[in-house]
């Protein structure tokens, strides 16, 4: 992410010029019209109280793997049209903040699920330009793209991303939104453009909102997922999960230009950042996930690694079509949140609920506490277990994942680099 800097007047004339395609749009004192960016005054006076964050994605479609051992649901698993070693094609975003133009085209096609995760701090200037790079599977569809945070409030519905209240995004063009968060949480963004499809393709992500009291901690080094006053939200690690389903019929349907009833959704896989058990186990870095590996369009793991005595923060957000039940055997989780909102009143009284289940609805998400107990292995899996399988077959798979517990020292701090 890097400063910018931006902004001319904006005239009725020139907003119908750049709406002929995009539309024209004041970002914060910007105007973007079909993706130039004009000159702006200088705002270093406000630099300080809202540092400015930039972020480059692109809307495209690409291929992915579920796990090989599933079993053929022909002519729907494997596709058929899938380049080795994949077998599912999905829309998708993907990341390609300072690219150059170059070799942000060049991403076309390739596609990642889930999307990106962001994280950014309360009361950052937020600019989040979206291009639409077209789809390479399917150059006769000319589908727009959207940005919505769902759940987030808006200052204007401009930058919504719901398409008949504000703009998507047309093949070629590209789009900032602006941003800036006054309320911590854990939300999640999604395209809005042919939502139920475009959902269901891949094009979901996380959003993370850090609060204002990391910046003056009650305790020198803590971190915490809320403005809770007593610092009963620290933590010393965390691990999002964006939770999902995958229908390959729908998804082989869309690649082979044919059209689905989205009434008769039959999930085949359940997904936990994009990977079904045991892909949700493979390590970050993991070969698996490298430029010639399976999952390398798929690089989110959802493998948890701590210390005994860790307080680890779980965030966890579901844009499927189901609802979904985690849990944890013989381990304690406290809910803290719901919808990015803190479970405690204003009088100060917690409303926290320890469990070791936790359900989440569609569009939902909830933040949960662990202390982590003494070294060992520990499952943390959807509770209902026709979700614990992969396209039907034999022994686990989907929504599952470990919690590995070393003995203290034996995981460095957490950091952007190892979470």
């Amino acid at each position: 992410m890097t400063d910018i800097s931006t902004s001319r007047g904006l005239t009725r004339r020139s907003l119908l010029t750049g709406a002929g395609v995009v539309g024209g749009a004041v970002l914060g004192g910007r105007l973007l019209t079909g993706g130039a960016v004009l000159a702006a005054p200088d705002r270093s006076a406000a630099a300080a109280a809202h540092p400015m964050k930039q972020v480059h994605l692109v809307g495209t479609d690409g291929w992915v793997a579920m796990p090989g051992d599933a079993p053929p649901d022909p002519p729907f698993f494997p596709d058929p049209l899938a380049p080795s070693p994949f077998n599912t094609y999905v829309f998708g975003f993907r990341d390609v903040t300072g690219m150059a133009s170059n070799l942000v085209a060049a991403q076309r096609g390739k596609a990642q699920v889930s999307a990106p995760m962001m994280a950014f701090d309360e009361d950052d200037d937020i600019y989040l330009t979206l291009t639409n790079l077209g789809l390479a599977q399917r150059p006769d569809l000319f589908d727009g793209h959207t940005l919505h945070w769902h759940g987030f409030v808006n200052a204007i519905p401009l930058f919504d991303g719901v398409p008949e209240l504000s703009l998507a995004v047309p093949i070629g063009r590209d789009l900032t939104y602006f941003y800036r968060p006054h309320d911590a949480g854990t939300y999640m963004y999604h395209c809005h453009f042919e939502d139920v499809e475009h959902v269901q393709m891949g094009m979901t992500g996380m959003v993370f909102v850090r609060p204002a009291q990391n910046r003056t901690p009650l305790h020198p080094g803590e971190r915490y997922a809320y403005n809770d006053g007593d610092g009963s939200t620290a933590y010393d690690r965390e691990f999002a999960f964006m939770l999902t389903e995958l229908w390959s019929a729908a998804h082989y349907r869309d690649a082979h230009i044919q059209v689905n009833d989205w009434t008769d959704y039959d999930p085949s896989f359940w997904l936990l950042n994009g990977r079904a058990y045991p892909d949700t186990i493979a390590a970050n870095g993991d070969p698996l996930s490298t430029a010639a590996g399976r999952l390398q369009y798929q690089p989110i793991s959802s493998l948890i690694r701590c210390n005994a005595g860790d307080r680890v923060l779980l965030r966890m957000s579901n844009l499927g079509y189901q609802n979904h039940a985690m849990t944890v055997d013989n381990l304690d989780l406290t809910v803290i949140a719901k919808d990015a909102s803190l479970l405690k009143g204003r009088d100060g009284t917690t409303n926290y609920l320890t469990t070791n289940m936790v359900e989440i609805g569609p569009g939902e998400s909830r933040d949960a506490l662990f202390v982590a107990p003494g070294p060992g292995e520990y499952l943390l899996y959807d509770r209902k277990y026709s979700y614990l399988d992969n396209g039907g077959g034999p022994g686990y798979g989907g929504m599952m994942t470990k919690i590995v517990v070393g003995p203290p020292g034996t995981y460095p701090a957490q950091t952007a680099a190892n979470a």
